[in-house]
């Protein structure tokens, strides 16, 4: 494992940053500093960083559901106003008469205040070898400052998810397939290492092959979500994990380059009884087609793919559903699309109880739920700043887009955790 302790910012940055910052003086009784998150904020994406930097130092926040973008209201301490403007956040410092006034807004709309605690445990699910722009996540924690672990599927199978409180997954194939990349890049040498080493650690751990690892660590995730683990995944991390824990003793993998079909009669005996969000979805049998199952709305690499429009994020209760509101705390309501492996879910395979909190006209692109003490998040597509992101591509670059109203929504996920446990609706 790896943590990863870069820093928001270089000295230099910093020190530039602090000259561009925006914040109220202080007046004499001031006893909190209001962070506020709607299109006001200068830094949206650190202003997480800064809530999560302030719970690490052993102090609490506050979490003010639909109010001003979803707020954050922290300590007045020279040492948390010192950090906010070296990462060029706006904050208002407060005194007590302000505090109550939006505790009586708060109390008579559509807002709550909700605790944060602790900071969470962070890992990310990624080779030993990737860089942080391999991923939305982990480019969003590096941009914002939030401390994370990488781990791979030795830890995962060995019991190392007891760490950490959250876990994150992206384009992970747990099918075995390697997403289908040999049918456009079989020569890459990116793709063989990517092979190499995934057929390394199975033989290790001893595993018959690549699928069989694969379907363990699926069902280490969901034991680990069972146990109360809180899930976040994009990509095609949603739709293969489902897929793979559905498969059990199942083939549902063609071989790697034989241009062998998946037998059609796998479907029949999927147990979706093992999954967390999908049910009923048909696999894509064909090796020669790259999509998983009729899961994925967008069918991004098939010929059949549909266009990208705008997603829209739903409107909680913040008292009477607190978690989903949190998820979807944002300054925008309707936000551009954008690809992935998997891109959106289609509604028709979605279980009951699932909770869409993001729909495309006829497709969720955001869904949550639960499953035993844990909870799980599936967030379709691979960069919301990179609509149509390819292989090769130049990652992005978030200092160009730091009020990004996409990655807010990983954010929300990363600080759901931090939340004071209370019974909740959902």
């Amino acid at each position: 494992m790896r943590r990863s302790t870069r820093g928001p910012m270089s000295g230099a940055a910093r020190a530039a940053l602090a000259l561009l910052v925006v914040a109220v003086a202080a007046p004499v009784e001031a006893q909190n500093l209001l962070v506020p998150m709607n299109r006001g904020q200068t830094n949206h994406l650190r202003a997480y960083g800064l809530t999560y930097w302030v719970l690490e130092q052993g102090e609490t926040a506050e979490w003010l559901l639909n109010y001003e973008g979803g707020a954050f209201l922290l300590p007045d301490q020279e040492p948390i106003r010192r950090e906010a403007t070296l990462r060029g956040v706006r904050f208002d410092a407060i005194g007590a008469a302000d505090v109550a006034r939006i505790r009586g807004i708060i109390a008579e709309g559509n807002m709550e205040a909700v605790p944060l605690e602790k900071a969470p445990r962070i890992a990310v699910y990624t080779p030993p070898n990737s860089t942080p722009w391999d991923d939305a996540v982990t480019m969003v924690l590096e941009y914002s400052g939030i401390p994370y672990d990488k781990i791979w599927d030795e830890e995962v199978a060995t019991g190392g998810l007891e760490e950490y409180d959250w876990l994150h997954l992206h384009h992970e194939d747990f099918t075995g397939q390697y997403s289908k990349f040999y049918l456009t890049y079989a020569g890459a040498g990116w793709l063989q290492e990517e092979v190499a080493r995934n057929q390394e650690v199975a033989s290790r751990l001893g595993f018959s092959d690549v699928p069989a690892l694969k379907k363990a660590v699926a069902e280490s995730i969901r034991t680990y979500v069972m146990e109360g683990g809180f899930l976040f995944a994009m990509c095609s991390a949603p739709e293969t994990l489902e897929l793979a824990l559905a498969a059990g003793p199942v083939d549902i993998a063609a071989p790697y380059s034989d241009g062998t079909p998946v037998d059609p009669r796998a479907n029949e005996r999927l147990d979706w009884a093992r999954t967390l969000a999908f049910e009923a979805a048909q696999l894509q049998t064909s090796p020669s087609v790259n999509a998983f199952s009729d899961i994925d709305g967008h069918q991004v690499n098939t010929p059949w793919r549909k266009e990208l429009g705008v997603y829209t994020l739903f409107d909680f209760s913040a008292k009477f559903d607190p978690v989903p509101a949190m998820l979807t705390q944002n300054h925008e309501s309707v936000l551009p699309d954008f690809y992935g492996l998997t891109t959106s879910f289609a509604i028709s395979r979605l279980k009951p109880g699932t909770i869409v909190l993001a729909q495309e006209a006829g497709w969720a692109k955001y869904v949550h739920g639960n499953l035993g003490e844990g909870t799980f998040t599936y967030f379709g597509g691979h960069d919301p700043e990179d609509p149509e992101h390819q292989i090769g591509d130049p990652s992005t670059d978030l200092s160009l887009h730091p009020s990004s109203p996409g990655y807010r929504l990983i954010l929300n996920n990363v600080l759901f955790p931090a939340a004071k446990k209370q019974k909740l609706k959902t």
